[in-house]
């Protein structure tokens, strides 16, 4: 939400260090995303008085004009506004001036005639949306002063990150509030000078008399109010009105949309103002019908869109046919135009629950639907429809029809808490004065009374405040405005109370600084998910179980919660890939997410996955660039390995069908102690393309769980051996089919307990020397007995033995 502090200031004292206030708004939970100042995106614009206008010699509708802007000598400019004449004081945009919308001004010739600037509309500064001629500005305007000083548009604004539970601060008014608060000064609330207006713009018969509102599911709409405003005319908004609206980051249409608008950011309550007479029956009469749509039904929304809306959805409708879509945007044949001339103007709150699954089905986001989702303090609809009818009124010149249409048949009740004082400084650790609490909790919108107990304050919490339902949100209230910095930090108190580590805990930090030592970076990716991931990524869905579906998803395109990580690090490797990222070495270690068949409750899963696509380095004088493969993904998994100390660890190979994600001959799995552990491989080019990617892309990916049983923390002492090891080399010729994995099965097995390790060195093909399908491996042995120095018949029996196994479950032969 943006938020003007010049607006701000109206309604209670804003400090003048913006930076010491931005660090203070964050500490109490009020994040500040940018600070934009407004008046710099007009430099270089300035007032011009023009002094001569004369036809384009070749052109019907331009002129040359020459205008003084306060400098040496006058500049000359070319226009084609309608309205330019002599003698009339403009805004001018000068030379090196850049407009909103990064338009940059810059010496050039229109049809043969140079023209060194331009003179500027209101829409052109931004300042509305009329462009339908010159901005003429006022008599007496002083010549070569900046725009900025003269429509006082110099201003800064804050880009505020409003939490889901503070819908409060979703206006201006809740700032103010807040910044009182903070700083313990008083606040001026306009509401009740803007009600008192309506007396006097107030004419005709009763609202009551033509207007008859039906709400046919209250819990879909708690609350409708109506009223009418006659004798509108449509047209700019004042220039005060524009600024506002601008400022929140609104763009100014009409002066009675932005009155909504206005509204909407000062007080927080959604408006929507109807064309009266395209509601209106034959007899003249208006008949609201507040229900659900039809499955199917078809609406216009004011973007232009045809929306076809399901059950689920509210609507604001007639007897024939729905007209807006409740809480999110209002249809495009009952919009206000410059035709109108009575205007029915709605205040209500709609269900938050419905409007967000609304606005994220259909991928409409409105400023009204961002706070319905919140929540609307349904008991200042009626009041709050007032204030807004008095200003249309003033604005357009029209009159309010007296009283109100409102549907409340289920009134919101404040909520009624105690505040315990010593209770609350016991567990904050703190001794914050009695005083200091209830001035805060008035400030904040409280009612505060006394008790008969001197230590207890009975509270209403404000209707605008629904985060406020328990005694320990006050007691967050008065902490955050206090100052949790002033807290002093101890320790939990407890005798004979030792905290350490769980295995899982030790396990998953020891896992964390593995791949990092490995090289990899650790990244977090969203839990939700699109639901075609799994298809996509073509992961065998077997064990897997059902996706776990969302009841109200932030995001339509991923109503899922994911079923495994490596979906969001591939669309991260395409994201980088996108930005010229060559080399990329990413992991996760987050949740995924299962359901099954006749069970309510979702099983989750800790994963840890990684993605590695470029290389290690760029090329080097001395090494050139090595891209990453599969062996640098199992390479990792082996540092896990080995730092986890994992027992009897293999990979095994995963054809085609077991691994269709991963390229085949390039896939493997992980097993330890006979589970398997995971998976690691070079993803399909096709599964890659399919997110975005680039192959290759080495993608693997652990089961948690599985990796934190398997783990040895305490692993056995082993001395360093003290008598010398004997190493012999030997080389088979084995068909290609036999694996190394095969082969180191049996020869491990075969060693027996002198054989302390077994190294491949090499692998030599020739069909000549070797043979047609043949391949030749070579393995360095060693053998070390821990109590004695071997002698060489013993090493050439057991040699003689391994070497006998190999041949007998393999076929090899040996290679002299």
């Amino acid at each position: 939400m943006k938020v003007s502090l010049k607006w701000l200031s109206e309604y209670t004292q804003v400090p003048s260090d913006v930076k010491a206030f931005c660090d203070r708004l964050d500490l109490t939970g009020t994040g500040v995303e940018g600070v934009e100042q407004t008046g710099e995106a007009f430099e270089g614009v300035v007032v011009g008085h023009v002094l001569t206008c004369e036809p384009h010699p070749d052109s019907d509708h331009m002129h040359v004009v020459t205008v003084d802007v306060g400098a040496d000598e006058p500049v000359q400019i070319v226009c084609g506004a309608p309205n330019i004449a002599a003698d009339i004081l403009v805004p001018v945009a000068t030379v090196g001036a850049v407009l909103p919308g990064d338009f940059k001004i810059k010496k050039s010739k229109l049809r043969g005639v140079t023209s060194c600037g331009m003179c500027c509309s209101q829409r052109e500064l931004g300042m509305g949306s009329d462009h339908s001629g010159i901005w003429i500005l006022p008599e007496g305007t002083p010549v070569g002063t900046p725009i900025a000083e003269v429509i006082g548009s110099g201003d800064t604004v804050l880009d505020l990150e409003i939490t889901p539970n503070r819908p409060d601060c979703l206006s201006v008014v809740g700032m103010a509030r807040e910044v009182g608060a903070m700083y313990q000064q008083p606040v001026t609330y306009p509401l009740a000078a803007d009600v008192a207006k309506l007396a006097a713009v107030t004419a005709g018969a009763g609202v009551d008399a033509s207007v008859t509102v039906e709400v046919a599911d209250a819990d879909r709409c708690p609350r409708y109010t109506a009223r009418v405003i006659d004798n509108v005319k449509v047209g700019p908004s004042p220039d005060w009105l524009a600024e506002r609206v601008s400022a929140a980051g609104g763009r100014p249409i009409n002066n009675v949309v932005d009155v909504t608008n206005y509204i909407l950011y000062l007080y927080g309550q959604p408006l929507h103002a109807f064309d009266y007479d395209t509601l209106a029956a034959a007899d003249g009469s208006v008949h609201i019908v507040v229900r659900g749509a039809h499955d199917g039904e078809v609406l216009t929304t004011l973007d232009g869109e045809k929306r076809e809306l399901t059950e689920d959805m509210t609507v604001i409708a007639t007897p024939e046919r729905a007209v807006a879509l409740a809480g999110v945007m209002g249809g495009l044949d009952t919009e206000v135009t410059e035709a109108t001339t009575t205007v029915l103007l709605e205040s209500a709150d709609f269900c938050n629950g419905r409007t967000s699954r609304t606005s994220r089905n259909l991928k409409l986001i409105s400023e009204a639907s961002m706070r319905y989702e919140r929540g609307v303090d349904e008991n200042l609809c009626e009041v709050v429809s007032q204030a807004a009818a008095a200003l249309l009124a003033e604005v357009s010149g029209g009159t309010v029809r007296p009283g109100v249409v409102d549907v409340y048949e289920r009134p919101a009740e404040a909520v009624q808490l105690r505040f315990r004082i010593s209770r609350f400084n016991r567990m904050m650790g703190a001794d914050i004065p009695a005083d200091f609490i209830e001035d805060i909790l008035v400030r904040l919108g409280c009612a505060v009374a006394a008790t008969d107990d001197a230590d207890v304050l009975a509270v209403t919490a404000p209707t605008f405040r629904p985060d406020l339902e328990r005694e320990i949100d006050l007691y967050e209230e008065v902490l955050r405005l206090w100052g949790m910095d002033r807290i002093a930090p101890t320790l939990p108190g407890g005798r004979e109370r030792v905290g350490s580590r769980t295995p899982e805990q030790q396990t998953l930090r020891l896992l964390n600084g593995t791949l990092r030592a490995s090289g990899m970076n650790e990244t977090m990716t969203y839990s939700f998910a699109e639901p075609g991931d799994i298809e996509r990524l073509q992961l065998p869905t077997e064990g897997l179980g059902l996706p776990v579906e969302l009841l109200n998803p932030l995001n339509a395109d991923m109503p899922v919660m994911r079923q495994s990580v490596v979906p969001g690090l591939l669309r991260s490797v395409a994201y980088n890939q996108s930005r010229s990222v060559r080399n990329i070495q990413l992991y996760e270690i987050g949740t995924v997410f299962a359901a099954a068949e006749g069970r309510k409750q979702a099983r989750e899963r800790k994963k840890v996955a990684g993605v590695l696509a470029g290389a290690m380095a760029d090329d080097a004088w001395n090494a050139p660039r090595v891209a990453f493969d599969f062996f640098d993904g199992k390479g990792v998994l082996e540092n896990i390995a080995r730092e986890l100390a994992l027992p009897k660890v293999r990979f095994r190979a995963l054809s085609a069908d077991e691994a269709p994600q991963l390229q085949p001959g390039r896939a493997a799995e992980m097993m330890a102690d006979g589970s398997v552990i995971g998976w690691v491989g070079e993803i399909h080019p096709l599964v890659a393309e399919a997110f975005g990617a680039t192959a290759p892309v080495v993608a693997f990916e652990l089961d948690v769980n599985a990796l934190v049983r398997a783990a040895r923390p305490a692993r056995p002492y082993v001395d360093v051996p003290t008598y010398p090891a004997v190493a012999v080399d030997q080389a088979f010729v084995v068909d290609e089919a036999v694996t190394h994995e095969k082969m180191m099965q049996v020869m491990t097995s075969a060693g027996g307990k002198l054989l302390e390790s077994v190294a491949l060195f090499d692998v030599y093909r020739d069909a000549e020397r070797v043979g047609a399908n043949k391949k030749s491996v070579a393995y360095s042995f060693v053998y070390r007995a821990p109590d004695r120095t071997l002698t060489s018949e013993e090493v050439e029996k057991v040699h003689a033995k391994l070497v006998g196994k190999v041949q007998k479950a393999t076929g090899a032969e040996i290679r002299a």
